[in-house]
């Protein structure tokens, strides 16, 4: 049989009208008829009853119809199938998250790449950040969103895909804990509560120096094995830490709290506004950057541009000052300010 004739004959199954098949298949109904003929004097017997008002299947046309039918959506399939494999993705991706606002993104993500890809599936897994790295090394997991820096050279590293102000995390009774603004030199106040089994790479990236430029040397207390267990050491006032100020909406604690933006010199990355400049200005200014020195400010992206004025006004407050702007990256900011290639820092 030609695949016409097939479908022909499966539409004139289901439709059991001539001007209908023949407008399914865009043909004329004498077309059809033309067809259905054609196949039965192959068969050699009738396929279909029909009267002026009336068609049918005969009982060896319903024989017909029962076994061609399955077929040929099986045909279809494969056939669909093939251009499926040809034009996109199937598939399960599998997508760990370290923190439940990624969670959340990835969600939105993943609805939008389903769409455009119905054949793929996105499983969510959350994980600790070794777990992460450790699910890309064993092929457990196709995509980690987690905080940089990530120090396997065979693991990919993207785009960063946001940026987060940090917050200092101190005992609700501390006297920190009333402050609107931190900077590192605060700290020393408290020990730093850092996270075990870590890298030094990625503690040096994530924590603050243990020597601020400026102040007292911040001391280590204890460590923690996971998040939970960070957060109780801070609750029972053994410490302080350093987290994402988001963390406060999905982890807050009556025995905890989230003071941002903490500042040396870096100030949050949302809503960096000319006041925040302008205060991290007069830090700098404290810190002895008065007349006579330049003033090396570290901008992240379009920040850069909302700083208005404030360069000018800074130079005009103190003739024979400069603002020498330099372009980072949030991951570098730490970095540079430890280094001494920035005083400042507008994330």
């Amino acid at each position: 049989m030609e695949r016409y004739e097939i479908e022909t004959f499966l539409t004139l199954a289901e439709k059991l009208h001539f001007a209908r098949t023949a407008e399914r298949l865009l043909v004329s109904p004498g077309r059809v008829s033309q067809t259905i003929k054609q196949l039965e004097r192959r068969i050699g017997g009738a396929l279909f009853e029909r009267s002026s008002r009336h068609v049918a299947l005969t009982p060896v046309g319903q024989h017909l119809h029962a076994e061609l039918l399955p077929a040929h959506q099986q045909i279809q399939r494969a056939l669909a199938n093939a251009s499926a494999a040809c034009a996109g993705f199937s598939g399960a991706m599998r997508i760990g998250f370290t923190a439940p606002w990624s969670g959340t993104l990835i969600v939105r993500a993943a609805e939008a790449f389903t769409s455009r890809h119905p054949r793929c599936t996105v499983e969510l897994q959350e994980v600790t950040y070794n777990a992460a790295i450790a699910a890309l090394q064993g092929e457990d997991a196709d995509l980690v969103v987690a905080e940089p820096p990530v120090e396997d050279p065979a693991i990919t590293v993207g785009p960063v895909v946001f940026s987060e102000p940090r917050a200092l995390l101190v005992p609700a009774g501390h006297p920190l804990a009333s402050r609107e603004t931190v900077s590192l030199e605060d700290l020393a106040a408290l020990s730093l509560i850092t996270a075990v089994g870590v890298s030094r790479v990625w503690r040096d990236a994530f924590f603050p120096p243990p020597h601020p430029p400026q102040g007292r040397p911040i001391r280590h207390g204890p460590a923690g094995a996971g998040w939970q267990e960070i957060l109780s050491l801070v609750g029972a006032g053994q410490g302080a830490t350093v987290a994402a100020a988001r963390a406060g909406r999905y982890h807050g604690r009556p025995d905890i709290v989230y003071v941002r933006p903490m500042t040396h010199g870096t100030l949050s990355a949302a809503n960096a506004s000319p006041i925040q400049a302008a205060e991290a200005l007069a830090r700098a200014e404290a810190a002895g950057h008065g007349t006579g020195w330049p003033l090396r400010l570290g901008v992240f992206g379009h920040v850069g541009h909302e700083l208005g004025p404030l360069p000018a006004e800074f130079r005009s407050r103190y003739p024979g000052s400069e603002v020498q702007l330099s372009e980072i990256n949030g991951c570098d900011a730490f970095t540079a300010l430890r280094a001494g290639t920035t005083d400042v820092n507008v994330l």
